[in-house]
C-alpha cells in the first residue's frame, strides 16, 4: 500500500491516539468514571491512531480515496 497520510495528519493522530490511550489507563484504573468498556473502545481506538500514523497507510482513507500525503503521483513516497 502506498503512504496515503501526511505529516499534519499523523500529528494529530498520534495526539489524539496518546490522549485516548490515557483516558483508556485512567479507566483501567478506576480514575474516570467511565464504565469499564470504554477501557476497550478507546484502548482499540488509540492502537489504530498510532499504528497508522506509524505506517503512513490508512486502509479507510484508501477505501474513500483521501490521500492527505503531500508527494505527487510520480514521485516515490
Amino acid at each position: 500500500m502506498n503512504q496515503n497520510v501526511g505529516s499534519t495528519d499523523k500529528r494529530v493522530r498520534i495526539s489524539l491516539g496518546a490522549v485516548l490511550g490515557a483516558v483508556s489507563l485512567a479507566t483501567l484504573a478506576n480514575a474516570t468514571p467511565l464504565p469499564g468498556v470504554a477501557a476497550l473502545v478507546f484502548g482499540v481506538a488509540a492502537l489504530a491512531l498510532l499504528g497508522t500514523a506509524a505506517t503512513g497507510t490508512c486502509g479507510l482513507y484508501s477505501l474513500l480515496g483521501v490521500d492527505t500525503c503531500p508527494a505527487s503521483a510520480g514521485e516515490s513516497r
